[in-house]
């Protein structure tokens, strides 16, 4: 059967390839951007089975509406994609109160008004699949991109504790975990803190860890298959993967993460205090 998809952010990368990979198969779209012309291609091409909606998912009460009207339009939501978002770049150091607080409203908050705005329709229904957008930014955390990891963190953990609460509903979450990919995502997207001169060194070092990380990107149009099996499964992963390097950042981390607590057992232990 064919489903009906509400994807943020669908103007540019992952959004718009998994537009187009849902409309391809027979999908219906309501697509929201800031800038709604540049999904015209996209209205030319499928005609009705999109529906273009400007959005800031900054603001809830326009979340809120155009959810409804998303709603209103096509009877029925199958799959909520919360991909709005941008990075942040810059030390911890550097990062302004007003940029702090704009990467959580954008990644956090406007994920989480999404989700809010469409969870009654899928309870309503007792169906439904929420992607979130994460990243391996939200598995580990890279110099000069904390902000950007601190809010993608913040998102899988609101992501785990949802699809517990609504698991007895019939509503799937899957929590996408992009690696390096040739988007936008570091270029026009993306916004940058005022550099102090303290962290030059370090940041052409962090610069250069970065591009060996980033290997060779992935290809964004071999995210559609992707996606489409992921919303396919009858029993989708809480977490996934999207890229050829990720599992491996993961793993090292996580590793170094058990060791450490487990070299510290004997501290953590006593820290318990006496139960007798």
């Amino acid at each position: 059967m064919p489903k009906t998809w509400l994807i943020t952010g669908a103007s540019r990368g992952f959004g718009r390839e998994w537009t187009i990979a849902a409309l391809e198969r027979g999908d219906t779209v309501a697509a929201t951007a800031r800038d709604t012309t540049t999904l015209d291609d996209l209205v030319a091409q499928f005609g009705d089975a999109v529906l273009p909606i400007a959005l800031d998912v900054d603001d809830r009460d326009a979340v809120f509406a155009a959810v409804a009207r998303a709603h209103d339009h096509f009877g029925r939501l199958d799959v909520v994609v919360n991909n709005a978002g941008y990075g942040q770049f810059g030390m911890v150091e550097e990062v302004s109160e007003a940029e702090a607080r704009a990467q959580f409203d954008t990644n956090v908050l406007g994920a989480l008004f999404v989700t809010q705005a469409a969870l009654p329709y899928l309870r309503a229904q007792g169906s439904g699949h929420v992607l979130q957008v994460s990243s391996i930014g939200g598995i580990s955390a890279f110099p000069n991109i904390g902000i950007y990891n601190a809010s993608k963190w913040a998102l899988e953990a609101l992501s785990q504790s949802l699809a517990a609460e609504v698991a007895d509903f019939g509503i799937k979450v899957t929590i996408i975990e992009p690696g390096a990919y040739s988007t936008d995502w570091g270029g026009a997207s993306a916004r940058h803190a005022t550099p102090d001169p303290a962290y030059d060194t370090f940041r052409e070092k962090a610069a250069e860890q970065r591009r060996a990380r980033a290997g060779d990107p992935g290809d964004p149009v071999a995210t559609r298959a992707a996606v489409l099996r992921v919303v396919d499964a009858e029993d989708p992963p809480l977490r996934v993967f999207f890229g050829d390097g990720p599992l491996a950042i993961a793993t090292r981390d996580y590793e170094s993460r058990l060791a450490t607590w487990r070299e510290w057992e004997p501290v953590s232990v006593a820290a318990h205090g006496s139960t007798a």
